[in-house]
């Protein structure tokens, strides 16, 4: 049976009086869960309630964005800095360092405080852009994106964390809804800007046009994010799992980034980084059942929610990152579509995402009830991909359209409710560590699934190719090596 937190004590971690609040109706999901994280009166009201959101939805939109909006402006970025050879770092930087610090934000939010955390992510963010922006050679660019990543792993953390300090439980759905709409919106808007800053400004705006964002959600956190000051006992750091933590992750997303892409699966260089991901996590694992304050404790995953929770949102991180990062490829090599073209042909996914991460968040704050929302998202994302894997040559757009908006309503029905559940398992003196323990397993989980799905996609193309071309002629005609088949020659 899950444990139980008194009101009393839930309300004095929180920093203000007892207070019963408004907690989950009768029969909803959330039960107990509902009342160990923070089940109080709103500490705000609705105007500055909306400031503090909007600050945060800012934040968690501009963490987002890093992840996809250079994706289109790469190939300019490389060729003006002459960086080919480094290019992969461009995106791995930025991925890597924000995995890591995911749990590390967390749970330093949990001991000092998410408000301070919370401005030394964004600062750090806005530092890295900075230094992107003045970037003139490939080692700073990529040193830039790893400060990024440093400040954004937080910004994802913590601007969910704050939302369970502020909000009470019964009525969280609704802002969670809204924070997981973000990464709908960089999904979309990420590649479409970077294409247009390459392609007209220049490439550095897809740094510089952090600042303004950023300063507004610097203002409007300071101006109206008002939150008691946390006074805790002087607390003993984790260090040692910060760094066994840092060198497993660092193994595991250098074998999902380089495996089958820069290193054959085989390869020395690649087993040895698994070897050093099992011998890290084995570390790890050992260091957290011995530390004081453990970055993850151990004691999270005595929790059934959280277990669920962490497997169905890296579950659903594999499916959603492997599709969206390899659809517009298939798009292109398939039926000969251009960069742009493919690119918005994930307007669909990034609408059904929108719909129902706001109209399940919504639901969850009216209803109480959303266990059976994750098990939806799964469902759905199953029979997405199900779909997905039955596209020809001969396949309509409007279908393939179809297909993807089903794996957005899937990903939609999970992305924020899975966190929400979470947050209500926890009271909220852990609340930050378990969101970053979860965010930081479900971004391990787009790692691996970029992995997982793009093996399949380039194994399965490189199988199919030589014969469909030799039916339509191309290798009789001498036009293609498949090795080398461009978008533009499929289209010819």
């Amino acid at each position: 049976m899950a444990r139980t937190v008194t009101e009393t004590s839930t309300s004095a971690a929180d920093g203000r009086n007892p207070s019963p609040g408004p907690g989950p109706g009768p029969g909803a999901d959330e039960g107990p869960a509902g009342a160990r994280s923070n089940p109080g009166p709103p500490m705000f009201d609705k105007r500055s309630l909306g400031f503090v959101v909007a600050a945060l939805f800012v934040a968690m939109l501009l963490a987002a964005l890093d992840q996809t909006i250079f994706g289109t402006a790469l190939p300019t970025i490389v060729g003006d800095l002459s960086g080919v050879d480094q290019m992969l770092w461009v995106t791995t930087a930025y991925i890597l360092a924000a995995t890591i610090m995911m749990p590390v934000y967390g749970k330093l939010g949990d001991l000092f405080g998410h408000k301070v955390l919370f401005f030394s992510g964004l600062t750090l963010f806005l530092g890295g852009s900075v230094l992107g922006g003045l970037a003139h050679n490939m080692p700073v660019l990529i040193g830039a994106r790893g400060i990024q990543g440093l400040g954004g792993g937080g910004l994802m953390i913590l601007s969910m964390a704050i939302i369970a300090d502020i909000v009470p439980a019964r009525q969280r759905g609704k802002y969670m809804g809204i924070m997981g709409s973000a990464w709908a919106f960089a999904s979309v808007l990420g590649p479409i800007l970077g294409g247009w800053f390459a392609d007209s400004i220049g490439w550095r705006w897809a740094f510089w046009f952090n600042l303004p964002l950023g300063a507004f959600a610097i203002v409007m956190a300071a101006a109206f994010l008002k939150m008691p000051v946390q006074k805790k006992a002087r607390s003993k750091l984790d260090t040692l799992g910060m760094v066994t933590m840092a060198l497993a992750t660092t193994a595991i997303i250098l074998v999902t980034s380089w495996g089958g892409r820069e290193y054959a699966w085989g390869s020395p260089l690649i087993l040895g980084l698994i070897g050093a991901a099992v011998v890290g996590g084995a570390l790890f694992v050992f260091v957290e059942s011995k530390a004081t304050e453990p970055v993850i404790p151990l004691s999270l995953f005595r929790d059934r929610n959280f277990n669920l929770t962490t497997v169905g949102g890296l579950l659903s991180s594999i499916a959603f990152f492997g599709v969206i990062i390899y659809m517009p490829t298939y798009l292109q090599m398939v039926t000969g579509l251009s960069a742009t073209k493919s690119g918005l042909l994930l307007v669909p996914l990034s609408v059904g995402i929108l719909s129902t991460s706001l109209g399940s968040g919504a639901l969850a704050s009216k209803t109480g009830r959303y266990k059976w929302m994750p098990l939806a998202s799964l469902l759905v994302l199953g029979v997405s991909l199900f779909l997905l894997s039955t596209l020809t040559v001969d396949t309509s757009l409007w279908l393939t359209c179809f297909y993807t908006f089903l794996t957005g309503v899937g990903t939609g029905l999970g992305i924020q409710i899975l966190v929400l559940i979470v947050q209500n398992s926890f009271p909220v003196t852990q609340v930050g560590t378990a969101t970053g323990a979860h965010s930081f397993f479900r971004q391990i989980g787009a790692s691996l699934g970029s992995a997982a799905i793009g093996t399949l996609f380039t194994s399965r193309l490189m199988d199919l190719l030589p014969g469909r071309l030799a039916a339509f002629g191309a290798n009789a005609a001498g036009a293609v090596d498949p090795h080398s088949l461009t978008p533009a020659a499929i289209a010819q």
